[in-house]
């Protein structure tokens, strides 16, 4: 069996450079009978640097290379020469790996983005030469500091993959059949469970040059949070998602039923992908008449929008990306709407504010936001209060 090229956990020991310890030279030069201490300071340890590259997709490049090593700082020298830095070790890794402590299991960073780096270890110090501990006193020192020592941590990186919207359903709910429909992703697709073996991603354009991406995993079964199957392997890929679209096929014997049994493994994995919005399409409806989604649709969970569609004839296909493009949108059109109704209130009292200075009134408005959620101009409404009962 061939080995597959996506790898989204790897475990390796990291270790930082040892600073160079500091110079005790002493000066002797002909021209020059009281040189003094002239011991340079030691170079700096190389550090251990996570740096995001939206290039790569996958932790494979580290598979086989289970040991990084910066180098250590070389020592000061003579006339005050500092010692050579260690080089940087710089570990180029996809956006969304996340890293953690193997020993301890703790949470150390995040590289989310592109270009981002995080410095995992630092190099040690380098130690200061003899001339630094001159003094009048003591003319002669001999002695300098050692470098610091070097870091070194065996840590977990897991790749949790970036995308908006993540297919969620059970092994041959069609999932990597409408990924390859709206996208030009190449997923392996077969009419036998477990086809999908590792995440695939694709580009999913929308009207008027907009796209959105979407990421299909491996299917879920009941008890995959407990390990069953492949989910559990790869629900994390699905934890970052903006949208979760569930994925049940229109011929299954209680699609309310397994839309329950995903939402609870979810549930189980992590109780805060409850929290994301969530869309379900009812898939393979090439062969349904109106009439029979008609009967199927109050059979349907309610409170979460819902499709019918067949990626093989195209049916529903539209009609979904209209409903998850507004999904996603639907956190940035609130806010929108909300800077926008600020803007009519702030020029609603700035006409008040005209009326007054014609009628000769000297009185200024103001307002405040009471709440950061409900927003509302407090003088105004005394304003209109006053007015109210001068009427």
């Amino acid at each position: 069996m061939a080995e597959s090229n996506f790898v989204d956990y790897v475990k390796i020991y990291c270790r930082s450079g040892k600073g160079g310890r500091g110079s005790t030279h002493m000066r002797r030069a002909k021209y020059c009978p009281n040189g003094g201490p002239d011991g340079g300071d030691g170079g700096r340890g190389g550090h251990v640097i996570l740096r995001g590259n939206r290039n790569y997709w996958t932790l494979l490049h580290l598979r086989y290379d289970r040991h990084i090593l910066a180098g250590h700082g070389e020592s000061g020298s003579k006339n005050r020469s500092f010692g050579k830095d260690g080089a940087d070790k710089v570990i180029e890794v996809p956006c969304g790996t996340v890293v953690y402590n193997a020993e301890t299991g703790e949470y150390i960073c995040d590289v989310t983005e592109h270009e981002q780096e995080v410095i995992l270890l630092k190099g040690g110090r380098g130690g200061l030469g003899n001339w630094h501990f001159k003094t009048a006193t003591r003319q002669a020192p001999r002695f300098a500091q050692p470098g610091e020592p070097m870091q070194e941590m065996t840590v977990i990186m897991e790749l949790k993959l970036l995308a908006d919207v993540g297919l969620v359903g059970f092994p041959n709910a069609g999932k990597s059949t409408l990924l390859s429909a709206v996208s030009s992703a190449k997923p392996k697709i077969a009419n036998y469970p477990f086809t999908t073996m590792e995440p695939n991603l694709g580009i999913v354009s929308y009207r008027e040059g907009k796209s959105f991406v979407m990421a299909d995993i491996p299917g879920i079964i009941e008890g995959a949070s407990e390990g069953r199957g492949l989910g559990l392997r790869f629900l994390r890929h699905i934890e970052r998602n903006s949208l979760l679209l569930f994925m049940v096929p229109a011929d299954s014997d209680d699609i309310r039923r397994e839309y329950e049994i995903l939402l609870n493994e979810l549930r189980n994995f992590n109780p805060e992908m409850l929290d994301k919005q969530r869309v379900l399409a009812v898939t393979k409806c090439d062969m349904l008449d109106q009439k029979l989604m008609d009967e199927i649709e109050p059979t349907l969970p309610e409170g979460i929008p819902h499709v019918f569609i067949s990626a093989i004839s195209g049916l529903g296909i539209n009609v979904l990306k209209d409903i998850l493009w507004e999904e996603l949108n639907k956190e940035s059109n609130k806010l929108t709407g909300h800077i926008e109704s600020i803007a009519h209130r702030a020029k609603d009292l700035s006409h008040l504010q005209a009326e007054l200075q014609e009628e000769g009134e000297d009185e200024e408005l103001s307002y405040e936001y009471i709440d950061e959620d409900e927003e509302e101009i407090e003088e105004l409404e005394d304003f209109e209060y006053e007015e109210d009962e001068e009427e």
